[in-house]
């Protein structure tokens, strides 16, 4: 029975970033709007529109009882498939910069990777909950769901957004090893992977470009490996206690679109270690407490959702972190709640809203 109140901390700690997010994005954006638009509240109008409508979905979720989400699994995945699908459509589909991500019509578009997400995560913790038994075989158990996972890689793969797809591998791998998997399975999926991954990197050139930019961005300071610099320039000029909320120097127009992957930099820099390292330690106690969630479900079902979104949050936050510090080559995944950005951020508020009604049923003796 639903007797209990959601987990306060976890919705604390989302409104901590959501709240971060929309003084960063108008702090790192003003600039550029007021130069481009004309209106320096541009971005963060439409950012608060979108963290305004994400609000409501968490809270719709929050109230809706999750058990229902397997029910309606196949109508996720059917919707998810044919969205993915409509990216490629001329007139329906959004091509920018040689990417086809959006669909959408004027200034209405939305990103179906986004739902695709969530439709991965309720097909695979329905399929393993419900044959538990099958999941300790490679053939019988992890192969159907890796088809499931397969499906969703090729189709954004193709759009091209390889980050996302490798986002979508990863938790697909995360929820399948939690469900009960081998993990000399596990070990072997990552192992082809990474032979893949190498393989479609070797593929474009300008998967070529990142790496060789992240191997060494000072060798093409004003090229490939510019972004980069920049970034790091920003998050050095911040030292302990950063330059001053506003007053960042690298987002006039040194990193180009600020307000997106790289926002990071931008509150180093103006934030400092402490507001850098303060962002960083609410994101690790969202995924304790998601984790947690997961720990106390109720069923297994319950557990394998609170870890598929968890972990694809959590993802999603280490990718972007190692990004913008050059630990890792550049690969366009947005900070979660904080980077600029509508249908990231009222799916991802979505997603938290099913966490906190997992949260609602959690078995007290458990975990």
């Amino acid at each position: 029975m639903k007797n209990k109140p959601v987990d306060f901390n976890l919705l604390l700690f989302t409104m901590l970033l959501v709240a971060i997010g929309l003084v960063m994005v108008f702090s790192a954006s003003s600039v550029m709007a007021m130069f481009r638009m004309n209106d320096s509240y541009y971005f963060l109008k439409r950012q608060f529109l979108w963290a305004t409508m994400g609000f409501f979905a968490m809270v719709y979720m929050m109230n809706f009882d999750y058990h229902y989400l397997e029910k309606y699994k196949r109508h996720l995945f059917v919707i998810s498939i044919i969205l993915l699908g409509l990216v490629f459509v001329p007139g329906i589909g959004i091509n920018i910069k040689g990417a086809s991500r959006w669909i959408g019509y004027g200034n209405l578009s939305i990103q179906p990777s986004e739902i695709a997400k969530i439709a991965l995560i309720v097909c695979l913790a329905s399929n393993i909950s419900q044959k538990q038994d099958r999941i300790k075989s490679f053939f019988k158990g992890v192969v159907p769901n890796l088809i499931i996972v397969g499906i969703f890689f090729v189709l954004i793969a193709l759009e091209p957004n390889m980050s996302t797809a490798g986002i979508i591998a990863i938790v697909g791998l995360v929820i399948i090893y939690v469900g009960g998997a081998k993990l000399s399975n596990i070990l072997s999926l990552i192992g082809l992977g990474g032979v893949l991954g190498g393989i479609m990197i070797f593929a474009e050139q300008y998967r070529m470009n990142r790496v060789l930019a992240f191997l060494d961005p000072w060798k093409d300071m004003q090229g490939k490996g510019y972004q980069v610099v920049q970034s790091l320039y920003a998050l050095g000029s911040g030292g302990i206690f950063g330059v001053g909320l506003g007053r960042s120097r690298q987002k006039l127009f040194y990193i180009p679109e600020p307000q997106n992957d790289f926002i990071f930099s931008i509150l180093g820099e103006e934030l400092g270690f402490i507001g850098a390292l303060f962002v960083i330690t609410l994101f690790l106690l969202f995924i304790i407490r998601g984790l947690r969630i997961a720990a106390k479900a109720p069923d297994l079902f319950g557990c394998l959702l609170a870890v598929g979104i968890t972990s694809l949050i959590g993802v999603q936050f280490l990718l972007n972190i190692a990004v913008v510090t050059a630990s890792m080559p550049p690969t366009g995944v947005p900070l979660p709640f904080i980077s600029y950005g509508g249908s990231s951020l009222v799916f991802t508020m979505a997603q938290v809203g099913i966490l906190l009604n997992i949260s609602r049923y959690a078995d007290s003796d458990k975990g």
